[in-house]
């Protein structure tokens, strides 16, 4: 049975594609803080001889990049730190990767991009305007020198449930369950991916054996108040609790946005059957999971 090691497995994509592969293969989560599976191991991928000895100990023939830095804000904040998670700890997991002929599939983002146009195709150049676009993107270059057999997976605003921390829906939703007033920008655009759907299109490049860069994201271009109006409506909260707001007037972001870095999935959708799915199919999963 083939082996593969998921970095960040107790987040939101990791713990997924965990739950997805070990009917099929033998899984190999790490965690940082708090464990979500009772065979987790502890893994700070800062910590280069520790990524090299887990890697080692293991010998997965694919490895699974999702840990990061993924708060936007405090990547700006604290770049130090950003660029410790997000480059030098896919440096590490990269080079031995490399060294031990193992694949290596590596979760990037939308952020690469500078939002001037929106529905970017792998061909665009990446332009980031912020510390998060530009470490991440830092990090896709490290590892297409350090390891050949790999895929670079670009994603936008990823969501869905998680026991460990709130992301962009579930605040919306606790939110609004709990008879706030939250302001949301009308004019940010993205492609939302819920994550189970992510893992499924990951788990099946995993068996296609691709590689080279994708983008792989939920098949609608929305702005993020667009997206809080279908959700509060799927779920039955008040629409009434939320407030479009210009990006410029919203001064809870230290961070610049890219305006719209919504992606371009037309290469990964023809190559694979796993189907994007658009906002709505995406809420109502989510909806029957909570159940």
């Amino acid at each position: 049975m083939e082996k593969i090691l998921v970095t960040g497995g107790s987040g939101l994509l990791g713990s997924k594609v965990v739950s997805l592969t070990e009917s099929e293969y033998q899984v190999f989560p790490t965690h940082f803080k708090d464990s979500l599976f009772l065979n987790s191991t502890r893994l700070n991928i800062t910590n280069k001889q520790e990524v090299f000895q887990t890697v080692q100990r293991f010998r997965p023939s694919i490895v699974i990049h999702t840990a990061a830095e993924t708060n936007v804000d405090k990547c700006e904040k604290e770049k130090q730190w950003a660029w410790k998670v997000n480059v030098e700890g896919t440096s590490n997991l990269a080079e031995i990767c490399g060294r031990m002929n193992a694949k290596m599939i590596y979760v990037s983002t939308d952020y690469v991009f500078d939002g001037e146009k929106g529905l970017y195709a792998e061909e665009d150049k990446p332009n980031p305007v912020n510390y998060y676009g530009l470490t991440k993107l830092k990090g896709e270059e490290l590892l297409v020198k350090y390891c050949k057999d790999h895929i670079i997976v670009r994603t936008s605003v990823l969501y869905g449930w998680n026991p460990r921390k709130l992301n962009f829906a579930t605040w919306i939703i606790d939110s609004l369950r709990r008879n706030m007033k939250i302001q949301v920008v009308e004019d940010h655009f993205n492609s939302p991916t819920l994550a189970e759907n992510l893992a499924q299109a990951l788990l099946e490049a995993v068996e296609k054996d691709l590689n080279g860069l994708f983008h792989m994201a939920g098949s609608e271009r929305i702005s993020r108040y667009e997206f809080s109006m279908k959700l509060a409506k799927t779920f039955d909260l008040k629409t009434s609790l939320i407030e479009p707001i210009e990006t410029d007037e919203l001064k809870a972001w230290v961070a610049k946005r890219p305006k719209d870095s919504s992606l371009g999935i037309k290469k990964a959708q023809k190559i694979l059957k796993t189907k994007f799915l658009n906002v709505q199919e995406s809420l109502n999963i989510m909806k029957i999971k909570e159940r």
